[in-house]
């Protein structure tokens, strides 16, 4: 972000990184990329996996993001794009691939800064993320950097207004709630993400620890159990954000109780990324991002926006209540009959959890 020269863009082992320093690490990566249409961008390190997609995008290339680390899902998405390359930062997938690996190279603290911010195309083809069709194998939805950088910053004006804030998280680059809400929100939305990798209660704790104030967690239902389970003081906390999976509002309330921030939920979908919002602990109603609306087609709920390159038929039923807010009613797919009532997996799921 060109106004926000002087942020940090990440923070590593305590230390702030700078702007021009993660100029210098892309353009150091970059020219050591070979010349490919798509590189699998697997760094489990979130700097490092910052670095691989900024420099990916720098050489004209496209991030492959695939879904888990598992060998035959990543084998499935390197065979349909042929020719592609690994970026790596720890154990690599047996692969006949050629690999980079983004380590921490002494040689990249000495490379000249560019003297201007690089400069993307609107339409370039950033990423591919990947989710599992109904066949089970990976699907590809392509992310421009238009649509991945409003999307960023349609987040950061709902939750992060104009503080610089600092990003923990629990969530993978690879997934677009991780990518959007991490990479893309330092890229775009002038915050810093916690560059290491951050996944049990102590973990995140420390990366807290290490970072200033204001703090974000960008979390999931599973790990704020886990969080509150272990009981451990946490650094003081500005926001918590979680996605991923139905939250009801006991553990919603339960988490800012035992974190002392306030708690929103995201509701999103691959294809078209982060929507909507709610505070879990006052109301069961989504409101959309500005600039965003429904309408429906044939029984199919789309989304509109204009950061959208078209509309994207949601995964869900949703009720349209006006005014840019809905009610999400389950899936599509997952709607059944109890008893003779019509219910979703998702409410019966949400129900056992209480439980």
């Amino acid at each position: 972000d060109p106004e926000r020269t002087t942020c940090p863009v990440a923070w590593r082992e305590g230390k702030a990184v700078s702007q021009q320093q993660f100029l210098r690490d892309i353009r150091a990566l970059a020219d050591r990329l070979p010349d490919a249409s798509h590189a699998l961008n697997l760094c489990e390190d979130r700097y490092r996996f910052m670095i691989a997609f900024a420099a990916v995008c720098l050489r004209g290339q496209t991030n492959l993001l695939p879904p888990s680390q598992a060998i035959g899902v990543i084998g499935e998405i390197a065979t349909a794009y042929p020719g592609c390359y690994m970026l790596i930062d720890s154990a690599c997938p047996d692969l006949p691939l050629s690999r980079i690996v983004v380590g921490d190279n002494d040689e990249m603290t000495s490379y000249p800064t560019p003297q201007m911010i690089p400069l993307l195309p609107e339409q370039h083809v950033a990423a591919l993320v990947f989710t599992s069709g109904s066949s089970g194998a990976p699907q590809a939805h392509p992310k421009t950097w238009r649509n991945l950088v409003q999307t960023a910053r349609l987040a950061a004006q709902r939750f992060i207004g104009s503080a610089a804030a600092n990003i923990v998280a629990t969530v993978p680059s690879q997934h677009m709630y991780g990518l959007e809400t991490t990479v893309m929100m330092a890229l775009a939305g002038g915050c810093a993400a916690h560059g290491g990798r951050a996944f049990f209660p102590a973990d995140l704790r420390r990366a807290l620890q290490h970072m200033p104030s204001p703090r974000v967690l960008v979390t999931t239902p599973v790990h704020l159990r886990a969080c509150i389970a272990t009981a451990l003081p946490f650094p003081p906390l500005d926001l918590i954000i979680c996605a991923t999976a139905p939250l009801e509002p006991e553990l919603a309330a339960a988490a800012e109780a035992a974190l002392g921030a306030p708690l929103f939920e995201i509701y999103g979908c691959t294809e078209a990324g982060s929507m909507a919002w709610r505070r879990t602990v006052e109301t069961p109603i989504w409101q959309f991002y500005p600039g965003m609306h429904l309408s429906r087609r044939g029984g199919v709920d789309f989304v509109h926006g204009e950061h959208l390159d078209a509309p994207v038929a949601l995964p869900d039923m949703v009720e349209d209540l006006g005014q840019g807010r809905f009610r999400l009613c389950g899936r599509r797919t997952d709607m059944l009959k109890v008893g003779g009532k019509r219910s979703s997996l998702g409410e019966l799921s949400a129900r056992l959890l209480r439980i």
